[in-house]
Order: structure tokens, then C-alpha cells, then sequence
């Protein structure tokens, strides 16, 4: 029998060598293998022993299947990691950190693009306190959010709130100066700090 270890870099090395679909083959055909495995072990019935090949047959599987959804990740194929992940979850892995918190980012940023469309939605609509609000609820989930940080400080601006304006931008460089570097937002502050 060849060890999993081996079976393991029989997927990984064609990836490093820049053939990532076959890797991506070997990965899924190892997922196949190991899960066959454990409904072996799932069908023969349980004994003490049983249990604890099961739980590293599972653990397997949760190891693949974190291959698997990093490698499409790292390509942002995010719907082939969002099938993936709702199909681990199906299967009872809830608890598997790894697995968490790799959708956990993908969930914010989702969230903060939809606050960012309701605000330039009311933004539209002139309604320039709802998009303030939109705004500040992106920034509290990720405060280096240049978009919204930029967008929050020109709507306080229409609300003819210029010193608020002008401290939301001199605050996200004070906080985040390498990603605050922005020419869009360098140059609205240059303009808030002209008109001021």
C-alpha cells in the first residue's frame, strides 16, 4: 500500500511544476480514494479501533479538501471554493477552523461590496446620511477599505461636512499608510484641505 504522504505529493509536485490542472486531477482522484475508504470503514461497522482509523481517514479528507480549495482560491475561483466548502459543511466538518476561516474573508469582502453598492445607490438618490451609514459599516469590518474610506469622506463632504472629511482621510493614513498612498485619495484630501 502506498503511504498517503506519497499519494499527498503526487498532487502537490505537478502544481509546483506549473502543470496545475493535472495536480488539480490527482487532487480530486485522491479525494475520491480517501473518501472511498472511509465509506469502506463506514460499511464494515464500528469497533474502538475502528473509530480512531475512521477519525484519520477523516482527517485526511479535510487535508485534500483544504488543498483543493486553497489552490482554487489562490486562482480566485471563489465559487468552485464556495461549492467545495457548502460540501464539507454537508458532511459535517463545521468544526474544522482551516475550513472556516478560509470562507471568512470571502464573506466580508462580499458584505463590504454590498454595502458599497447600497451606497452609491443612495448616492443616487441623494440620499448622502444612508451612504455615510453604508460607509462606516465597510470600514468597521475592514478599516484599509480605500474605496469606502475614500467614498465616506466625499459624502461627508456633500453633507457639508468638511473637518469630519477631512480627519476620516487624515485618519486612514494615520492608520493604514501603505495602502492610504491612493492617488484618488491623496488628491481629495489636497482638495478638502483647499477648500477648508
Amino acid at each position: 500500500m502506498v503511504p498517503f504522504c506519497l499519494r499527498w505529493l503526487n498532487c502537490v509536485i505537478p502544481i509546483k511544476l506549473g502543470s496545475r490542472q493535472e495536480g488539480l486531477d490527482r487532487f480530486y482522484a485522491l479525494l475520491d480514494f480517501v473518501r472511498g475508504k472511509l465509506e469502506e470503514r463506514r460499511n464494515k461497522g464500528s469497533s474502538s479501533s475502528d473509530e480512531s482509523v475512521r477519525a484519520g481517514r477523516r482527517r485526511r479528507e479535510v487535508l485534500v479538501m483544504n488543498g483543493i480549495v486553497g489552490n482554487h482560491l489562490s486562482y480566485k475561483e471563489f465559487s468552485a471554493c464556495l461549492d467545495l466548502i457548502r460540501d464539507m459543511f454537508r458532511r459535517g466538518y463545521s468544526e474544522d477552523p482551516v475550513l472556516v476561516s478560509r470562507l471568512g474573508p470571502r464573506e466580508e469582502s462580499w458584505f463590504n461590496l454590498v454595502n458599497r453598492n447600497r451606497a452609491l445607490l443612495s448616492l443616487v438618490g441623494k440620499d448622502h446620511v444612508s451612504a455615510v451609514r453604508e460607509y462606516e459599516e465597510c470600514i468597521e469590518r475592514d478599516d484599509s477599505d480605500v474605496v469606502a474610506i475614500n467614498n465616506l469622506a466625499l459624502c461627508l463632504m456633500y453633507l457639508r461636512d468638511l473637518l469630519d472629511s477631512i480627519k476620516v482621510l487624515e485618519n486612514a493614513h494615520g492608520r493604514v499608510p501603505a495602502i492610504a498612498v491612493n492617488e484618488s485619495l491623496v488628491v481629495n484630501l489636497c482638495s478638502m484641505y483647499e477648500l477648508a
